[in-house]
């Protein structure tokens, strides 16, 4: 099976790149899908016509995480090659250049969920069902990225279990920013769509001060906040953002 196979790839409306998981029967990452999703969150980076990024999984499953299977097959000196390919790809989507929303249509377990937890925005269905799968295969995973989504005492509670979050309470506690009952792919485009519709600098701009805020006490981000709130502000898409607002219209934006 070649890359394009694994992961799918589309534009189903402008300036939003969707990409799909497609493994039957569960979605599992093995290391070709690996590479290609890492691959293809790559060319929409470095690609600027792209504003928002749709993350999925085909049929009834987003990702069971990592192929058991393979994973067997791994020796103990290529254990840390295999970490640091789950690695970039990981920090490709949480440090991308544009938001990225997950359609979680169903089941996200071990690796699937952290690729959950990895996105900005997380759109479920009554189906969707989050599994820290660590401890049921005897290893761990999943601990700072659950941890930061839903609380230490919450995060003890699944990681220790290895029980599954149905989607309900996974709304209540977090791991879903929202839920709904029609189509998550249709939501989840949506919103995308909503995002690319803003200016792509502030957007950009908001993400990357939302993911350094963490790390710097209150002074730092406000101060960090200020400067590039200085910097948007004598954009031509800031101007052309007012414009647009005041004439109850679409902005035309061009990065400058």
């Amino acid at each position: 099976m070649t890359d394009d196979q694994v992961i799918r790839i589309d534009r189903p409306v402008p300036h939003v790149m969707r990409l799909i998981i497609d493994r039957p029967p569960v979605n599992a990452i093995d290391s070709v899908a690996q590479r290609a999703l890492a691959d293809a969150l790559a060319a929409a980076h470095d690609d600027h016509d792209i504003r928002a990024v749709v993350l999925s999984g085909n049929g009834k499953h987003f990702c069971a995480g990592a192929d058991l299977r393979e994973e067997q097959s791994i020796e103990r000196d290529e254990v840390g090659g295999f970490l640091a390919g789950i690695g970039v790809l990981l920090h490709r989507l949480r440090h991308h250049r544009v938001p990225i929303v997950a359609a979680i249509n169903g089941p996200a377990h071990g690796g699937g969920l952290e690729l959950a937890l990895s996105c900005d925005i997380r759109i479920g269905g009554p189906a969707a069902a989050f599994g820290a799968a660590g401890v049921n295969v005897g290893l761990v995973a999943n601990v700072r990225l659950l941890a930061h989504a839903i609380g230490d005492a919450r995060a003890r509670h699944l990681l220790l279990t290895g029980w599954t979050l149905q989607a309900e309470q996974a709304l209540e506690w977090g791991l879903l920013t929202e839920l709904v009952a029609g189509d998550v792919g249709e939501r989840a485009l949506a919103v995308a769509e909503r995002i690319a519709s803003r200016s792509p600098l502030s957007v950009e701009t908001t993400k990357a001060c939302l993911n350094r805020s963490p790390d710097l006490d209150e002074h730092d981000a406000l101060q960090l906040q200020a400067e590039k709130f200085a910097e948007l502000f004598r954009t031509a898409d800031h101007a052309e953002a007012l414009v647009a607002f005041f004439e109850k219209r679409p902005g035309v934006y061009r990065r400058a």
